[in-house]
């Protein structure tokens, strides 16, 4: 019978645990054992009983490791070294944005599986859609955070002392996270505009009833929906416009994400000085390979000489854990039904999905794109 283990996260600030009570009863009466950490659901509030109620055995670390077949996780363990031959690792590897760490998961001789190179298109894999899952999270959160810091209402507030506009608030990028940004700003009652580069998520913008901030530079739509990078000609223009155009927010939260490489600049120092004093900006793309606001810095607020405060909000689903976990957890759970059959894993190279998100297996890096990150010869 195949062991599902579940360890608690080890990445710095990081609350999410990648399976919820609810699931492991799930997996247990699917015929499958459940071994958990002492501790993994403690930062998004699931209590060890709560696993041992659904039917989960709750043990140490050390047994966690030694019994598991399959190891899930958010995030890659510090401690991949306790991983051995013949286990299955899942979670959000980040294969392409690490891949030494590929390697060291590859030497261990485990099959690791990656969520972050789904093919998100496939209609049978939206289900297992973690990196979707957790953007809405993002999204979400975005908004909250940029409301906590701005000084002033966001709704329009008629009072006996007078009436408050609405604050203005810009968001940049419309996929999945900017999308839920927007709508949860628009919840809150502001004013609300949006921008992409890309056509159909200009309709996506208007479709939620903000309003579509207008730029003269050409639509970018690339691979898989995602925005493409711009040429160095399309990127100044669309700059030149941008400095302008954010200059009248109050609120501009920033979204805008490349797979797999650096996030595009969209506001630049000279946006910055040219916001009012009070104004607020999230750089929700911040993290270990940049953002897209000039100057911001993963996890740090800082508050500029002329009053603008710039939010680098690295990880905002893992401040959201509850939710974020209950969400990745259903991802987990619909990977785990095609990868398990007749109670043992059975990878198929054949398998779109199966293909798209092996990385490692038998002791080599098997996946092209991340193989050839490594510098090594990528197999024909």
């Amino acid at each position: 019978m195949t062991t599902i283990g579940v360890v608690r996260e080890t990445a710095p600030g990081e609350r999410r645990v990648a399976l919820v009570p609810e699931d492991a009863g799930r997996l247990r009466r699917d015929g499958l054992e459940v071994v958990v950490e002492c501790g993994a659901g403690a930062g998004a509030w699931y209590a060890d009983a709560a696993y041992a109620a659904a039917g989960a055995t709750v043990t140490s670390r050390v047994q966690v490791y030694a019994d598991s077949d399959i190891l899930l996780c958010v995030t890659p363990p510090d401690d991949v070294d306790a991983l051995h031959t013949g286990q299955t690792l899942v979670g959000l590897l980040a294969p392409l944005r690490d891949p030494v760490r590929c390697r060291q998961l590859a030497a261990t001789g485990v099959t690791a599986v990656s969520l972050d190179l789904l093919p998100r298109t496939l209609s049978r894999a939206q289900a297992m859609d973690a990196l979707t899952s957790q953007a809405n999270v993002a999204g979400y959160k975005a908004a909250l955070v940029a409301a906590d810091a701005y000084d002033a209402y966001l709704p329009m507030l008629m009072t006996a002392a007078g009436t408050a506009r609405p604050a203005r608030v810009l968001v940049l990028g419309a996929g999945v996270a900017g999308l839920q940004a927007i709508a949860t700003a628009r919840r809150l009652g502001a004013a609300v505009t949006g921008y992409d580069v890309r056509e159909a998520a200009r309709e996506d913008i208007a479709s939620t009833g903000a309003a579509v901030l207008t730029l003269d530079v050409p639509a970018a739509t690339g691979e898989g929906g995602y925005a493409r990078r711009l040429s160095e000609d399309e990127s100044r223009a669309q700059q030149e416009a941008l400095d302008t155009a954010v200059a009248g927010f109050d609120i501009v939260i920033t979204t805008a994400q490349v797979p797999d490489g650096r996030p595009p600049l969209l506001v630049t120092a000279a946006a910055l000085e040219a916001l009012r004093p009070g104004s607020v900006v999230v750089d929700a793309a911040s993290g270990p390979l940049g953002g897209n606001v000039a100057g911001s810095e993963p996890g740090r607020t800082v508050v500029s000489s002329r009053g603008v405060t710039v939010i680098g909000a690295a990880d905002l689903p893992a401040r959201v854990p509850q939710a974020a976990s209950s969400a990745y957890s259903r991802n987990l759970c619909a990977l785990l039904a095609g990868l398990i059959r007749d109670g043992e894993v059975a990878i198929d190279p054949e398998d779109e999905i199966h293909a798209a998100v092996v990385v490692a297996r038998d002791g080599e890096v098997v996946h092209p794109r991340v193989r050839a990150a490594t510098s090594e010869e990528v197999p024909s």
